[in-house]
């Protein structure tokens, strides 16, 4: 359809061209220029800047490239320059040439262990250059790293290990707390390794630590002889992600998605050699570690390193290393122009800010007030086949597609039911969605294209969840991003939210699945609905629970002190909704004081039942009815219901008022 209307819109623009008494290679010249400004796909002619990428794909694809084969020809070109800077630890500067023989020296180390290539290591640690340099080097024998998120704990941190597969754990000395709350129930074959300072060989419950800095400095630096079996479209290694539905999941990263995400990056947003990142992302999430990293590995460029983001830092950092992109997510935007103005802010050297959820109302501030010439703003998750880029910089948008060739890059808006289900027409296919009209993001998958393919996640039914059938014609296949998009009539892409069982707070996305497990838990096993709260002036939504209660005591303090041990910060509930019972699909109104049949506990419970009054469960499958609780937010409803909000600074939580409702409401009070 938009293909006859583009054919018909070039006809009568050159047609009226042809009246002006033109040549008639001008007149087509013309026509088509026209044509496309016109009808929005102009911006194909800065797509087509982009062709060297799909190129440059089939050629690493044919020569059966790698990662570390790829950085191996950047440390011929500059050995002797920086790669990595790490700012937390005073300035610790990575040449190429040390990059690559700490790598070496880690794949010697993990043939030593008698890891072959399938075999998988779980990483665990704040951001770091040793980082890079362990996944690297396995890569570079074949056995994949797990990058796993350092703020999780207990539950969370035990289901991440054991869907990997994982046959060790290296992790930094300063997760060595976490790791012996999770030590018991680790398998007793699990090696573990620990690097950083206090290093040395100890023993959680009957599992040995081993000196992974004394193993590394005792290996050799030479290249390892080994000949890698793995070509460019296998597995590189996992990042996790919650997706849209349940627990989180290994997603899968290759090595052509991993060079494809990092290159577009660097063509797409006018990066040079010479440039500095400045990345305060965390290196587990893919924004950090390979649109980030992904720079100094395979273009060159240096990359300043921070274990942790600090707005009262951020430009000093900058101006301190000479940077000139650096990367984002929409909270830090915010967050720096929440902050004083400062003398840095005048002399930095950045021209390009590269990354995602840059809402509209602080774009152009951003922009203005710290003189960024150029905002690189993409969508995209890991394992995603239907990334979006916003190659001019248009205000508010994640991406665009061109309305004219739709068929270029196969994706597109598609329909969505009430009940989430994707909305089919009489013929059984997916219904596209009108400029202007809401819609969830898909892309059709196409396995002998690099760019198109989907490799799903470590565990197939997981993979299976996210692939839709029959969406453009019939027997074809599609990733289903979970995500609703709108575009307007130009072909411009803007994020709208996210569907399903997450949403997205403090740059995390949050599973409520998992919080609400690890809640009940906590709870004696009562029923708890997590979701997110939308809290104007602030991006993404923050957690909410909902919990049957019966109006007993409820031990606030003890509740919280629980859920800091057991969540990471961007999972624990702002808002915490007492209620008498809570709904469920069908008919079925669980309340606080209906027991249920009693199952045998395998734990303790964290806080004890003489502080807290819930229910058991009932073993039936209960699917939470979130929609009404959404739509009441966080306003005190009736007396037989309490809301509380957690009150970050004085570390508690406090009932919710009219009068702090209408603070929150108004932005006086700091989430």
């Amino acid at each position: 359809m938009h293909v006859m209307s583009g054919v018909t819109a070039f006809l009568s623009v050159f047609g009226a061209v042809r009246l002006l008494s033109l040549p008639w290679l001008c007149s087509l010249l013309g026509g088509l220029g026209l044509c496309m400004v016109w009808r929005g796909s102009w911006k194909f002619i800065h797509v087509a800047l982009l062709c060297v990428n799909v190129f440059s794909m089939y050629r690493n694809l044919r020569n059966r490239s790698t990662i570390p084969a790829l950085f191996g020809q950047m440390v011929k070109l500059h050995p002797d320059k920086p790669a990595l800077i790490c700012e937390a630890t005073g300035e610790v500067r990575t040449h190429f040439k040390e990059l690559q023989e700490r790598s070496h020296a880690v794949a010697h180390w993990a043939l030593t262990q008698g890891w072959t290539e399938g075999d998988v290591v779980a990483l665990y640690m704040e951001s770091q250059p040793l980082m890079v340099a362990l996944w690297l080097g396995l890569a570079m024998i074949g056995v994949e790293a797990a990058l796993i998120n350092h703020n999780l704990r207990q539950h969370s941190l035990l289901h991440c290990v054991s869907v990997s597969g994982a046959r060790a754990m290296v992790f930094g000395t300063e997760m060595r707390e976490a790791v012996s709350e999770v030590s018991g129930s680790l398998q007793p074959q699990m090696v573990l390794f620990s690097s950083g300072e206090r290093d040395n060989e100890q023993k959680l419950c009957s599992l040995q630590i081993q000196s992974l800095d004394a193993l590394l400095d005792r290996s050799p630096k030479h290249p390892p002889r080994y000949t890698l079996r793995k070509n460019f479209n296998d597995r590189l290694f996992y990042i996790y992600t919650s997706g849209t539905t349940g627990m989180p999941k290994a997603a899968v990263v290759v090595h052509s998605r991993y060079y494809r995400i990092a290159a577009f990056g660097f063509h797409s947003f006018g990066l040079c050699h010479d440039d500095i990142i400045y990345n305060c992302l965390p290196l587990y999430h893919s924004a950090g570690t390979i649109m980030g990293v992904g720079q100094c590995l395979l273009f060159g460029l240096t990359v300043v390193v921070r274990r942790k983001f600090s707005a009262s830092r951020f430009w000093d950092d900058c101006v301190k290393h000479k940077c000139t992109v650096i990367q984002y997510i929409g909270e830090i935007c915010r967050y720096l122009l929440a902050q004083p103005v400062h003398s840095s802010e005048a002399h930095h050297r950045v021209r390009v800010a590269i990354g995602n959820g840059l809402r509209s109302s602080v774009w152009e501030d951003f922009v203005q007030r710290f003189r960024i010439r150029r905002v690189g703003e993409f969508y995209g998750a890991t394992e995603c086949n239907c990334s979006l880029l916003n190659i001019d910089g248009k205000v508010g948008a994640c991406g665009f597609n061109s309305r004219i060739l739709p068929s270029f890059y196969p994706i597109r808006l598609i329909r969505v039911q009430e009940n989430g289900d994707l909305f089919r027409d009489s013929e059984g296919l997916c219904v596209p969605c009108l400029p202007g009209e809401p819609g969830m993001l898909v892309g059709r998958i196409n396995h002998t294209d690099p760019l198109r393919r989907f490799d799903g996640y470590a565990d197939k039914d997981s993979t299976n969840q996210k692939i839709a059938h029959n969406v453009f014609k019939m027997g074809d296949s599609a990733y289903v991003s979970g995500d609703m998009l709108v575009m307007d009539e130009y072909g411009y892409m803007y994020f709208r939210d996210r569907s399903g069982d997450t949403f997205r707070w403090r740059g995390e996305n949050v599973s409520t699945t998992e919080v609400e497990g690890v809640l009940s838990r906590l709870l004696g096993h009562t029923v708890v609905a997590v979701y997110g709260a939308s809290v104007p002036g602030v991006e993404g939504k923050a957690g909410m629970a909902a919990v049957a209660h019966t109006g007993g005591q409820f031990d606030l303090d003890a509740f919280l002190i629980a859920v800091q041990k057991a969540l990471p910060s961007y999972a624990r509930p702002v808002f915490l909704r007492l209620m008498p019972s809570v709904d469920t699909t069908g008919e079925t109104v669980i309340h606080a004081n209906t027991h249920a049949r009693t199952h045998a506990r395998t734990h303790t419970p964290t806080l004890k039942k003489s502080h807290m009054n819930f229910p058991l469960l009932s073993s039936g499958t209960f699917k939470i009815q979130k929609t009404r609780l959404q739509k009441e937010g966080y306003k005190p409803q009736d007396a037989s219901e309490k809301i509380y909000f957690l009150d970050s600074r004085a570390g508690r939580y406090e009932a919710v008022t009219d009068e702090l409702y209408n603070a929150i409401m108004e932005g006086r009070v700091c989430l």
